[in-house]
């Protein structure tokens, strides 16, 4: 029985019968419109409170989650258990009127006593459902039920597709008013009904002065079997289930096919219904929180109780109505009769039917309504309100009787706006502010206090069409703000003033067309044209056109000719008339001035001749009286005619035109949006004209975006995160970017605080990135006051997540309407493409598309691409270029280039879509144009949909889910997954060992096997060989290394370089948001920490900070697990944040970090001396352990222990380096125990790369400790456990990682020629590894150590291929590093690779760059450099701004090169402008210097500045000596340098030292600075390398400070 019910219920009759009342699935009704019946019942108006406010809290969320289909499940809970109610008790749903509904109880009158009784206990056990339920959101939901009997009227009306009904007269009256009195919780009884009820059974209570009554409760007697009294009430309703189909609910669920049943029951159902019906869909489908404009019609008749009067009135009405809104798409969604008259609920952009120009649409159809209705006989009163907004569109009601309405507060305000202000057609702001129609069709109207409304804004009554009020009010407004430039049109601009100069002098017509879409700034730029435009000797008119001038012939020219006669400013037509009568009294003849009555509205008295004319022959005078007019005209002053929106010129005002320019010099210039339809011939001709300049405008670039914020919000910097996403949500489009800031200032997402020193703020984890996007110069220049106005910075409330934010309701509905207008297989596509997310691969859309073929795809997304919703792009690399700036912000097309191929000026549209579908097959990539599009397309589906989408993305994206093949697919955190059960794919375990194999990872048995063939240490350096020897054996194995590597046959050299960082965009990102929208926050934590070791490794700190973030967010989510792999996750957290912290300098956060993640990898550090020496003596013994043969035999630790150790020698590795920054002496055993449990760790590993590294860290910390002989031995360990690894895979990396770690070691020691030999075979292993990632590495400190030696042949061509490999990976450190190197040359080496200048526009550009910005030491070198190059030149402005950026990077210190590098420079600046203070007396110069000395003497002692950096800091302490007048230690300080410059090899500093030692010890009169003079001598690196300029002549080229300052003495 109950598949049998499943089986009716699934036929399209029950699904359309689900939609309609029984009086309508059931009745017999006349095929003539309109139609009437007669009968007698009980009526039942349900009102329920709580469900408007409810909606618009969901349509006012600020997230996309904001779920219709939440709020779906909650009015349904409520809205069914009425209607389960009014069901059981035989009632029939006649309508659901959003809130409301309406019940029938139909009966033969002498019934009508006994029915009442039921329906008074149905409407009491109502109330009971809610008298102690509250919502799931909180609201109080309640209702009030008003009953009423007697005679009723049906009305059936419509046109030949759709059919309504009404139900009329006294009854329906009745029920109206007695709600109209009911309070919530009320029953009330109209006058009639309490007639004809049975009093004895029901208590009441008097209403005051009213003849209605409230029923309290029913009273029976003790006798009265209510049940046996219901079953005999109900044998006389006709369809009430019984027998069989006792336990259903209703009949109507049990229809049988029946194909004329079900053609006549479609009409009275929306297409959009019928076709979820066809489409076996889910009720939900359709249920949407959209935005709409709301139409709501109202019909007073002079005669209301007749239904036979008024229904014809009705029935004509109608039919014109839908003729109206079927043109615009718009549909009638419900007629009901209020108290006061008959009301059509008509909404325009239901789902799958919204257009473009909707609320424009909306209006126009209001006013022709309007128009028609009121002269319609019967017809007394026509009142139309009009609203815009959101509001929850969709299906409510009981799964067997629900209809599709619309519910929100905008249908509330239209429907009172009707009622309030009779007689007119009225609308909100929103449809005001939204209709692009002029000012002068609307008039702003007193505010009235509205029942149910708190605040509906202003009220406006549109006027209609009215070309007396439209005369001479077309003028264009310059709003142009002196302080608000014209952001990002520069070129626009740039093709007017230069089109206006050719015009001016020139004999002959110019015409300049603008071209874009809605929101480009295409007014602005008429605007900026305009103002820029005026001048003495010509007149420029300004107009803007609407959609309402394109449908008046002649307008355009109407108000050009206006202006020009000087009309625009009369008052009355008789002023107008005299005017007209002075200006063509000598080139028109008295007879034919009534011509001019009709376009300048005048009352010329009209002659024979002009009445006998045809239309045609009076436009030809005119247009022939109008050009001698202009003729005459720009004999004394030239015509510039600005038009805004030209795309609504007429086509008679585009033939005069066409005429004009051939026949007047005139500038005309104008913008216009894509038209929809071939423009006139006119047009077209206009667009050839070889004096017509066509630009395309396109989207304005970040930089401009960025600019504009920020002169928005009236702040110095907006955060990053805002930057992005304005920048990607805006796509270049500046009325995107202002809407989605009114959005987010909606919302209380911008915060405004005053603007803060970086050196006051006090660095906490939670500011560590304050990363903010400041404007650029060019905005400075264009607004001089701009940084006096703006004292505040722009950040974020806290907690908020921009990417999940739902967009504007503007831009939706523009999404929509674009969205609407696809078939329905490419709707599925862009919603399916939505769920995967903003950027997607081919691959996993068409895993995720239902029953598509490859084909199909192709050619949808061809289309899409073509229609510009997708982006598609062949890599991952291609689409980071394309996001860096956006496509060229114009086109400009000379004579007719600008057609499209609707005019034949194309190639065929078939050929276009065959090479773009040949594209797409390239293409890998695709992203969405615009992130509304994607957000837009994902808030339609349903939340089960949804989730179900996102597990099919993420079972298909996990596969993918690692390093790439050419880093041997592992985890980026080592063996992580091993820890944490995250697959959704279950694999046997036969498939988990292949896959392990392949991934590069080795059973058991290989590991035992390859330790088994490890040779002892003795057998590769014997005790007597020498250094130098060693130094020999070591090279020359690097060097057989490199020859194996490039022998074909020999299968070592990976196919294709890395490319890890497009798996972590494209793979890894998706999945850890497709696992938080499915909830799995511990699979999504998982890949949230894989993405940060993954930037890490990339060296963006950044990213990987902004990532951690996210994990943090879900770790205090998950605080209350307690597993083991969770503890994993906490430490892997923990130490990741510690690595973040140390990259940034942060060591005491660092620290604390990295303890806590050892702690919880039970792993503790020792917190006290006692402690400490206690576990190095454990630690000894392990490593004595560990170092013995024996340890060697032992079995490998399992995955989940290697996770673990992985885990700890990465904290370990970060421990010792932070420790030996510390200057208190005991840090350096703390740094001394890290270092050995780091190889400890290593060893226990049994994993040859982390031994070798370990043993490298080891050396390294024992060299900058200064541990003499024992580092020698730990490298020695380090070479002989790579001397015998296999030559494949990782083994060849080993190597290659030796040879580059050996080679930085040996630069920050001082020994530059083993730097640079060693530098140059790990540069070559890398290369042929094809991992850019380290190579760039080597190139930058192998170019260093180059340096140094002024070996600058070498030097030139390390550089060249920095730049190559900077320019082929899109690496920005690698170009920074280019340029610091470059700067370098210029202030040391003497002579010029590239200028100053393009180094510091360098600079400028990226400064902002993520990865520069928070790198430690490349911006402090930058910046510190230019300050250098400064002081030389004695502009101490310039210096101190670049001093002081770099001294807000100081605190930044890290145990690397390149930060020391950046220190070495910074202090130079400070000894050069100590040298300024000394010599300006400066009070404090001296304790400045003692200071400095001080700082200087601090670097050198510390352990990590490594001794390279030795001479330099010594030759600026010997400098600041001789300043200060301190020979002595100046003679000491320059001869230790002079001397480890010698040790080293440095000869660049050792030239440099010489010539500074020569001149200070001089006795010579010192000259003036000689650096100005030196600069304009340095040659360039091309004459250099052509011998034009001496190496003696280039080493001397040298800054020479100065010492005359002081008395020399010596």
């Amino acid at each position: 029985m109950s598949s049998r019910r499943e089986e009716s219920r699934d036929r399209a009759i029950v699904r359309i019968a689900a939609h309609l009342p029984d009086l309508i699935v059931y009745g017999d009704f006349s095929p003539e419109r309109p139609s009437v019946d007669y009968f007698d019942g009980v009526l039942m108006f349900v009102d329920i409170s709580g469900f408007t406010a409810m909606t618009e809290k969901f349509s006012t969320a600020m997230y996309m989650d904001r779920g219709a289909e939440q709020l779906v499940e909650i009015l349904n809970h409520y809205i069914s258990a009425i209607v389960e109610k009014v069901l059981i008790f035989g009632g029939d749903i006649l309508k659901f009127a959003g809130d409301a509904l309406l019940a029938l109880w139909k009966v033969e009158r002498r019934q009508l006593e006994n029915i009442i009784t039921v329906v008074i206990k149905c409407s009491l056990e109502i109330h009971g459902l809610f008298e102690t339920q509250e919502s799931e959101e909180g609201l109080d939901v309640r209702v009030k039920i008003a009953l009423a009997a007697g005679h009723i009227t049906m009305l059936v009306f419509g046109d030949d597709t759709r059919n309504y009904f009404l139900v009329i007269g006294q009854a329906v009256d009745d029920v109206r008013f007695a709600q109209n009195m009911a309070q919530m919780n009320d029953v009330i009884l109209s006058p009639n009904c309490w007639q004809l009820c049975d009093r004895s059974m029901i208590e009441i209570e008097r209403i005051p002065d009213q003849r209605a009554v409230k029923v309290n409760f029913l009273k029976p007697p003790s006798t009265f079997n209510f049940d046996e009294f219901f079953t005999k009430c109900m044998t006389f309703m006709n369809y009430y289930p019984s027998g069989d189909h006792k336990n259903l609910l209703r009949l109507a669920c049990m229809l049988e096919s029946d194909p004329e049943l079900e053609m006549s029951l479609q009409k009275y159902v929306m297409e959009s219904i019928l076709k979820q019906i066809d489409d076996k869909q889910l009720r939900g489908y359709l249920s949407e929180l959209r935005p709409v404009t709301i139409v709501f019609v109202n019909l007073m008749f002079k005669d209301q109780d007749k239904a036979e009067v008024i229904g014809s009135a009705i029935q004509d009405a109608c039919v014109h109505i839908s003729s109206v809104l079927r043109v615009f798409r718009g549909q009638i969604n419900k007629v009901f009769m209020f108290d006061k008259g008959c009301s059509f609920l008509c909404v325009f952009g239901f789902p799958g039917e919204k257009a473009p120009d909707e609320v424009t649409h909306a209006l126009e159809s209001a006013v022709d309504i309007f128009d028609f209705c009121s002269q319609v006989h019967k017809i007394h009163t026509v009142s139309i309100g009009v609203a815009s907004g959101i509001v929850f569109c969709g299906i409510v009601g009981h799964s067997v009787r629900h209809e599709y309405t619309v519910i929100g507060q905008k249908v509330n305000i239209a429907a009172r706006m009707m009622m309030y202000y009779p007689g007119i057609v009225t609308c909100d702001s929103v449809t005001y502010n939204g209709s692009n129609l002029p000012a002068y069709f609307f008039k702003e109207l007193p505010k009235k206090v509205m029942k149910g409304v708190v605040d509906s804004g202003p009220v406006y009554q549109c006027l209609g069409l009215n070309e007396k009020v439209m005369f001479g009010m077309a003028y264009l407004i310059c709003s142009r703000d002196e302080g608000y430039p014209l952001l990002g049109r520069d070129k626009e601009i740039k093709y007017f003033m230069c089109t206006m100069k050719e015009f001016l002098v020139s004999n002959c017509s110019r015409v300049l067309m603008y071209e874009g879409l809605s929101g480009y700034g295409k007014s602005q730029i008429l605007m900026e044209i305009e103002y820029l435009a005026q001048g003495e000797n010509h007149r420029t008119i300004a107009i803007v056109l609407t959609k309402i001038g394109f449908h008046q012939n002649f307008y355009t020219i109407q108000i050009l000719m206006a202006n020009v006669l000087g009309l625009d400013t009369c008052k009355h037509y008789k002023e107008r008339q005299t005017n007209l009568q002075n200006k063509v009294k000598t080139l028109l003849n008295e007879k034919f001035y009534c011509l001019l009555n009709d376009i300048f509205h005048v009352q010329f008295p009209i002659s024979r001749e002009v009445s006998k004319m045809t239309t045609l022959k009076k436009q030809k005078q005119l247009e022939a009286l109008f050009l001698k007019i202009l003729e005459q005209t720009v004999r004394e002053e030239r015509i510039i005619f600005i038009i805004d929106e030209g795309q609504f010129i007429d086509s008679a005002s585009w033939a005069f035109m066409e005429k004009l320019i051939r026949t007047v010099p005139i500038f005309i210039i104008m913008s216009l949006s894509p038209f929809t339809d071939t423009p006139c011939a006119a047009a077209r001709t206009i667009m050839k004209n070889r004096n017509t300049t066509y630009v395309t405008l396109g989207a304005v670039q970040p930089k401009d975006i960025r600019n504009k914020v920020c002169l928005d919000l009236n702040v110095r910097c907006i955060p990053k995160e805002l930057d992005t996403y304005l920048v990607e949500g805006s796509c270049g489009i500046p009325f995107y970017c202002e809407e989605l800031l009114k959005n987010l200032d909606h919302h209380r997402v911008l915060v405004f605080q005053p603007m803060e020193s970086e050196e006051k703020t006090n660095m906490t984890w939670n500011n560590l990135f304050k990363n903010f996007s400041r404007p650029t110069e060019e905005l400075k220049i264009l607004t001089p006051n701009y940084e006096e106005r703006s004292e505040e910075v722009c950040t974020l409330a806290s907690g908020v997540r921009l990417k999940n934010l739902s967009p504007p309701a503007s831009l939706k509905e523009i999404s929509l309407v674009q969205l609407d207008s696809m078939s329905l297989s490419h709707q599925m596509l862009v919603r399916c493409a939505a769920i995967i997310g903003l950027t997607f691969t081919t691959e996993l859309l068409f895993e995720v598309l239902p029953c598509w073929n490859m084909k199909m795809m192709v050619k949808a997304l061809a289309t899409l691409v073509d229609s510009k919703v997708f982006d598609c792009f062949r890599n991952g690399k291609e689409l980071r270029t394309a996001l860096r700036h956006n496509a060229a912000s114009c086109e400009v097309n000379h004579r007719s280039l600008s057609l499209g191929p609707g005019l034949g000026m194309a190639r065929d549209e078939g050929e276009e879509l065959h090479e773009l579908e040949s594209e797409v097959i390239e293409c890998h990539v695709i992203r969405f144009c615009r992130p509304v599009m994607q957000k837009t397309a994902y808030e339609l589906w349903l939340k089960a949909e949804r989730r179900a989408m996102h597990l099919k993305c993420a079972r298909f994206l996990e596969e993918d889910a690692h390093r790439c093949d050419h880093c041997r697919s592992g985890d980026f955190i080592p063996y992580h997954h091993f820890t944490v059960d995250i697959r959704l794919n279950t694999l046997d375990v036969d498939t988990i060992q292949k896959m392990a194999k392949s991934h590069g990872y080795k059973t058991e048995e290989e590991i035992t096997f390859s330790k088994i063939e490890t040779p002892k240490k003795s057998e590769i350096f014997s005790e007597n060989l020498s250094p130098e020897e060693i130094r020999e054996k070591i090279l020359s194995f690097f060097d057989v290394i490199i020859t194996k590597m490039k022998m074909p046959e020999e299968d070592i050299i990976p196919l294709e370089s890395c490319q890890c960082e497009e798996i972590v965009e494209m793979v890894i990102m998706p999945l850890a948001h497709h696992f938080l929208a499915l909830g799995e926050n511990n699979k999504a934590l998982y890949y949230f920490l894989e993405i940060t070791s993954a930037y890490l490794n990339l060296g963006d700190n950044y990213m990987a900070y902004v990532y951690l973030k996210e994990g943090e967010r879900l770790l205090k989510m998950l605080k209350d697990d307690k597993s083991w792999s969770h503890t994993f996750e906490s430490a892997t957290f923990y130490s990741l944040k510690g690595q973040v912290c140390f990259n940034m300098g942060q060591m005491v956060l660092a620290k604390k970090m990295l303890r806590k993640a050892l702690k919880l990898l039970n792993r503790v550090f020792p917190y006290n001396l006692i402690s400490l020496f206690l576990h190095t003596h454990v630690e000894k013994n392990r490593h004595f352990y560990h170092t013995n043969q024996q340890a060697q035999e032992s079995s490998p630790p399992g995955k989940r222990r290697l996770a673990q150790l992985y885990r700890q020698t990465a904290c370990f590795s970060l421990l010792w380096q932070i420790y030996s920054l510390n200057y208190f002496f005991h840090h350096k055993y703390y740094g001394h125990l890290a270092a050995l449990m780091q190889v400890n760790t290593a060893l226990e590993t049994q994993d040859d790369f982390q031994i070798v590294k370990a043993y490298l860290d080891y050396a390294l910390h024992h060299q900058l400790a200064g541990y003499q002989g024992v580092w020698f031995k730990q490298e020695l360990v380090a070479m002989e456990q790579i001397f015998h690894l296999p030559l494949k895979g990782v083994g060849i990396e080993i190597v290659s990682y030796v040879a580059d770690t050996l080679g930085y070691t040996k630069l920050l020691m001082g020994h530059l020629d083993l730097a640079i030999d060693l530098g140059s075979r790990a540069h070559k292993m890398w290369a042929l590894l094809r991992n850019p990632n380290r190579h760039y590495v080597v190139l930058c400190w192998l170019s260093k150590s180059l340096f140094l030696k002024s070996r600058n042949k070498q030097l030139i061509q390390v550089l060249g291929w920095l730049w190559d490999l900077s320019v082929t990976e899109e690496h920005i450190f690698s170009k920074a590093f280019f340029y610091f190197v470059c700067l370098d040359i210029m202030l040391y080496s003497g002579f010029v690779y590239k200028t100053f200048e393009e180094c510091l526009e360098f600079i400028r550009q990226n400064e902002d760059n993520r990865i520069l910005k928070f790198q430690s030491g490349i911006l402090l070198g930058l910046y510190s450099s230019v300050a250098i190059w400064y002081a030389r030149l004695q502009d101490w402005d310039s210096f101190r701004v670049f001093s002081s950026r770099a001294k807000n990077l100081v605190p930044r210190r890290t145990p690397t090169t390149l930060y020391y590098e950046g220190i070495c420079r910074y202090m130079e600046g400070e000894v050069l402008y100590l040298q300024k203070q000394i010599e300006g007396q400066s009070e404090n110069a001296q304790d400045s210097g003692v200071e400095l000395l001080k700082s200087l003497e601090s670097l050198v002692a510390q352990n990590t500045t490594g001794p390279v950096f030795y001479p330099r800091l010594y030759h600026l302490m010997a400098y600041a000596c001789i300043l200060m007048g301190d020979g002595q230690n100046c003679d000491l300080f320059l001869n230790t340098a002079l001397q480890l410059s010698e040790t080293q090899g440095n000869v660049l500093e050792k030239c440099w030292l010489n010539m500074s030692k020569e001149r200070w010890y001089s006795s010579s009169e010192r000259t003036d600075d000689r650096w100005p003079q030196t600069l304009a001598r340095l040659p360039s690196w091309e004459k250099v390398a052509a011998g034009e300029a001496s190496a003696q002549d280039v080493q001397k080229n040298k800054f020479l400070m100065r010492v005359n300052i002081l008395d020399n003495p010596f």
